[in-house]
C-alpha cells in the first residue's frame, strides 16, 4: 500500500462508522456500484467486525484497496481508500 502522500484523493466519501455488518458491506458496495472504473472511494469505518469484513470483501468483488489508515484522532476509526474497478 502506498503511503499516505501517494494515495489519491478521494471521489466520494462515505462515512459508515454507525453501521454493522453486514450493511456496512452493503453500503460501500452500492456506493461502488454507481461509480465509474477509476473513481476513489474513501470509507470511514470502526474497527472490529467492519474493519476486518469491508476489506476483504472489496477485494473479493473485484476493486482495489489502495490503503487502509487509522485516523489518529479517534480511537477505533479507520480510513479505507477503494479504487473501483
Amino acid at each position: 500500500m502506498p503511503n499516505n502522500s501517494q494515495i489519491p484523493t478521494p471521489d466520494i466519501t462515505i462515512d459508515i462508522t454507525n453501521d454493522v455488518c453486514p450493511m456496512t458491506f452493503v453500503k460501500t458496495r452500492l456506493k461502488l456500484e454507481k461509480m465509474t472504473p477509476g473513481q476513489i472511494l474513501q470509507v470511514i469505518l470502526k474497527d472490529g467486525e467492519p474493519l476486518k469484513n469491508v476489506p476483504r470483501s472489496v477485494t473479493d468483488m473485484g476493486d482495489d484497496v489502495l490503503d487502509l489508515t487509522k485516523m489518529a484522532d479517534e480511537t477505533d476509526t479507520y480510513r479505507l481508500t477503494i479504487r473501483k474497478n
